[in-house]
């Protein structure tokens, strides 16, 4: 793994609080991740340090799917001014990705998105893959439990050589909080992210996480993992990595701040703007 990821993690929590750039004029690349719960947008220096980043609740995607296009795009577009503010130029280009298996048309709808919003969508990238540059992982499993999916990645000697997709995230994490505490669901996603309530919530949401595990378990049996890797927002619930472990029977850890490394990898994917 990534010998440097606690410090790029560290970067990027800084990058979200950091307002100017102090003059920073090297290339750059960008990233936008759209995802079921939060979309975010991280641009890196030219030896992928997060320099500023942004990330907001939104409910423009679903399982992967783009369900409301101009929604997304405006939000993108605000991202992106914001992010132009902060930096002092304009962003010509960033990455993005999607959920394995989504349909194609669906992944030429995350491009539009980006396109609509005034970059130029220079790759696109599976969110597991993602992830993983910035894990570095050279065996094991690349998981990233997300607001509606849970995308699984298989790596070999540093190279991905499986990928599936599922529909169950954290989502469902707060629906099952939602109908337990009979609140909104608003009011049930506040309580799942703050961490002072997790421990109360853990045995509401654990047979979601057991249900998560065993979708793991299923796609990674035929390959040797020896240890899987949790990334995804979802992934910062308290107690997760040992319900998976305990479902799979493989060594999980859940590597830093697990919301920002599939972010961070998608504009390791961007082409470098001078």
């Amino acid at each position: 793994m990534n010998p440097n990821l606690h410090l790029i993690l560290k970067e990027a929590d800084d990058a979200i609080q950091r307002r100017t750039i102090n003059g920073y004029r090297g290339g750059v690349r960008c990233g936008v991740d759209l995802g079921t719960a939060y979309v975010s947008l991280f641009v890196l220096t030219e030896d992928n340090q997060p320099l500023v980043g942004t990330y907001t609740y939104a409910e423009i995607v679903r399982d992967g799917l783009v369900v409301d296009f101009g929604g997304a795009v405006d939000l993108v577009r605000k991202m992106k001014a914001e992010i132009e503010d902060r930096l002092g130029f304009e962003l010509h280009s960033a990455a993005t990705a999607y959920p394995p298996g989504v349909p194609l048309t669906e992944v030429r709808a995350t491009r539009y998105v980006l396109e609509a919003a005034g970059f130029n969508c220079s790759a696109l990238v599976d969110e597991p893959t993602a992830a993983n540059a910035v894990l570095q992982v050279e065996n094991g499993a690349v998981v990233d439990i997300g607001g509606g999916t849970t995308g699984i990645a298989v790596v070999q000697d540093g190279k991905v050589i499986y990928t599936a997709d599922e529909p169950t995230g954290g989502t469902h994490f707060t629906l099952v909080i939602a109908g337990a505490l009979k609140i909104p669901f608003a009011q049930a996603e506040a309580r799942k992210i703050n961490p002072e309530e997790q421990t109360r919530l853990f045995t509401i949401v654990r047979p979601v996480m057991e249900k998560v595990g065993t979708i793991i378990q299923q796609h990674i049996r035929p390959y040797d993992v020896d240890c899987i890797y949790l990334v995804g927002g979802s992934s910062a619930f308290k107690g997760i990595a040992g319900v998976i472990e305990s479902v799979t029977g493989v060594k999980t850890v859940v590597p830093g701040n697990p919301l920002f490394v599939t972010p961070l990898g998608i504009a390791m994917n961007d082409q470098l703007t001078l």
